[in-house]
C-alpha cells in the first residue's frame, strides 16, 4: 500500500484496512481547481492537513463544492518537496478519539502545492496566476503568530496581493486562522504597513494602500480556531505500517519541522470566522465552520483563551514539568492536577466567562475536562505547551484578574488557583523539579531576562501579567505561595494539594 494516486487505485485494499478514501472524482476536482482556484492556504503544516483539508474533503464528498484547496508554503519548503509532492498531495489523517478508537482517512482535497520562493520563477509565476484569478475567494493562513511579524514572509504575501490589485483590484478575503488574539488585525497591520511603505517609496502604483484598506475589496476577518494536532507520533506510524502502508518515514526538516505523510489529531475542532468575504464564499458552514459577526468571534476567542482551555493548558504545563510528567493525559489521571484544572475553569473562570452565544462555555469546558485533556491517545506534552509561557500569561490569566477587579460582586481575594499557577510559574523558572532534579526549561523569549530576577521583580512586570499584581493583595498572596513551593523536595506536591483542596467545589 503506497500513499499516491496510483497507490489508492486499489480502493478495496484500503477499505478493508478501515481507511476512508476520497469519494469524489479527484482528477476532475484538481483540473477545476487549477483553472478556477477559490481557496489558497499558506502554511502546509499539521493543523492545515488535519482541519481545513479535512473540512474541504467532507464537502467534496457530499457534492457541496467542486473545487479543492491549493496549499503554499513560504517558510519551510521541504514540507512540500519531501511530503506533499512525493505523495501526490495526499495525506493520512488519523483522528484519535477519547474512547480509544481511531478514524483513518486518506485526505485528497489538496489539488496543488506551491512554494513561496521568490528565487524560483516557475513557482512564483504560478502563485501570481492564482492571485490574478477572478474566482479566488479566500487566502488563508496558519503560519504562527511569528509569521505576521516576519517582514520577509509578509513581503512575499503582499507582493502576491499586489498582483491581484494590478489585475483590476479584484476582491478577496485574507483570513488568518492562526491561534492568536485578533489574528485578522495582525495580518492587516503587516500587509497594510508594507503597502504604505512601498507606495511612499514609489515601489508600487498609487491606490494599492486604498485597495488593501477597503474592506469591500480586501477583508481581514477575525477567526478563532481550536484543534490539537501534536507532532507525528511513532505509535501511529507503527499502526499504519502494520496496516501495510509503505514509505511513511517521518522527516525533521533543516528548519526543525516535524512532518510525516500522516497527521494525528484529536476529534474535537472549532473554527469560527467573521463572515466578511468580498468575493463570496462556498457553503463552508456545511462542513462545521461557524460564520458570524466580528464581536462574536472576539467573544469565542476570549471564552477559549481566558477561561475554557488555554489557562487550563498552562496550569498543566507548569505543574506537569515540576512533577515530572511527560504527557497531558497522564496528568489528568493525577487527582490533584485534575482537580486543579476542573476548579480553575469552573470556580474561578466561569464567574467572569465571556459567553459568545454560538458556543456554550460550559459545554466547551466540559468537553475539555472530560474528553479532550484526558484523551489517552493524544501524545501532547506539558513541555510543548510550556513554550513561550511569558507571552501567554497576559491573556490567559491577566484578563480574568481584570474582570474580577472590574466586578462589583467579585474580588481578587476570591482567587486561589490563579495565584497558585502564577506562583508555580515562578517556581518552574528555577528549572528544578519537585524531586530536586534539574530539567530543561521550554523555549521562551523572556527566559534569560526573568531567570535573572527574584520572584517579586518578576511579578512586577506588567508586560507579562497585563496587570499590576501588587495593586491589591494578589501579588503578596502569590509570593507567599511561591515561598511555600520552594521548601525542598515534595513541597510542590504538598502546596498543590493544600490549595486545590482549600477551594470547595
Amino acid at each position: 500500500m503506497i500513499l499516491s494516486n496510483s497507490g489508492i487505485e486499489n480502493r478495496q485494499e484500503w477499505l478493508d484496512k478501515g481507511y476512508s478514501l476520497p469519494e469524489f472524482n479527484r482528477e476532475a476536482v484538481i483540473d477545476k481547481t487549477m483553472k478556477e482556484p477559490k481557496w489558497i492556504h499558506f502554511g502546509a503544516g499539521n493543523i492545515f492537513r488535519a482541519f481545513q483539508a479535512n473540512v474541504v474533503q467532507e464537502l467534496l464528498n457530499k457534492g457541496i463544492i467542486d473545487t479543492g484547496l491549493i496549499v503554499a508554503e513560504g517558510y519551510d519548503y521541504e514540507i512540500i518537496e519531501k511530503m506533499n509532492r512525493p505523495h501526490d498531495d495526499l495525506s493520512i489523517l488519523v483522528t484519535l478519539k477519547a474512547n480509544g478508537t481511531v478514524k483513518k482517512t486518506v485526505i485528497g482535497s489538496v489539488a496543488e502545492s506551491c512554494i513561496l520562493d521568490e528565487d524560483n520563477e516557475k513557482e512564483i509565476e504560478r502563485l501570481k496566476e492564482i492571485f490574478r484569478a477572478p474566482s479566488l475567494q479566500m487566502v488563508s493562513f496558519t503560519i504562527t503568530e511569528k509569521g505576521y511579524k516576519t517582514v520577509a514572509y509578509m513581503s512575499k504575501v503582499t507582493r502576491l496581493l499586489y498582483e491581484r490589485f494590478l489585475a483590476g483590484a479584484l476582491p478577496v478575503a485574507m483570513v488568518s486562522m492562526d491561534n492568536c488574539s485578533h489574528n485578522g488585525d495582525k495580518l492587516f497591520e503587516a500587509v497594510a504597513g508594507l503597502a504604505k511603505e512601498w507606495e511612499e517609496q514609489g515601489k508600487c502604483e498609487k491606490g494599492f494602500v486604498d485597495y488593501v484598506s477597503d474592506r469591500s475589496k480586501v477583508s481581514f476577518p477575525l477567526s478563532m480556531i481550536d484543534k490539537i494536532t501534536p507532532r507525528p507520533d511513532s505509535n501511529i506510524e507503527k499502526m499504519l505500517i502494520d496496516d501495510g502502508i509503505e514509505d511513511l518515514e517521518q522527516v525533521i526538516t533543516s528548519k526543525n519541522t516535524y512532518v510525516a505523510p500522516f497527521v494525528n489529531a484529536e476529534e474535537t475542532e472549532y473554527l469560527v470566522i467573521e463572515d466578511l468575504f468580498p468575493n463570496g464564499r462556498d457553503d463552508l458552514e456545511k462542513g462545521g465552520i461557524i460564520f458570524t459577526d466580528r464581536v462574536t468571534v472576539d467573544k469565542t476567542e476570549k471564552m477559549k483563551v481566558c477561561t475554557c482551555l488555554n489557562p487550563l493548558h498552562t496550569a498543566l504545563a507548569i505543574f506537569g514539568c515540576l512533577l515530572g510528567y511527560t504527557s497531558i493525559h497522564d496528568e489528568m489521571d493525577d487527582e490533584d492536577l485534575k482537580n486543579l484544572v476542573t476548579k480553575l475553569g469552573n470556580i474561578e473562570g466561569m464567574p467572569v466567562v465571556v459567553d459568545p452565544g454560538v458556543l456554550s462555555p460550559q459545554e466547551f469546558l466540559d468537553a475539555v475536562l472530560k474528553k479532550r485533556l484526558p484523551n489517552p491517545f493524544m501524545p501532547d506534552t506539558p513541555q510543548r505547551i510550556a513554550c513561550d509561557t511569558s507571552q501567554k500569561l497576559p491573556i490567559r490569566f491577566g484578563e480574568t484578574i481584570k474582570a474580577y477587579r472590574a466586578s462589583s460582586s467579585l474580588s481578587t481575594d476570591d482567587l486561589t488557583l490563579i495565584p497558585l499557577v502564577l506562583a508555580g510559574w515562578c517556581r518552574y523558572l528555577l528549572g528544578v523539579n519537585d524531586s530536586g532534579e534539574s530539567f530543561e526549561l521550554s523555549p521562551d523569549p523572556m527566559l534569560d531576562e526573568v531567570r535573572g530576577l527574584n520572584a517579586r521583580d518578576i511579578l512586577k512586570k506588567k508586560e507579562i501579567f497585563a496587570v499590576d499584581l501588587f495593586e491589591d493583595g494578589l501579588g503578596e498572596k502569590i509570593l507567599k505561595i511561591y515561598d511555600e513551593l520552594q521548601q525542598g523536595p515534595g513541597s510542590v506536591r504538598k502546596v498543590l494539594k493544600k490549595y486545590v483542596d482549600s477551594v470547595l467545589a
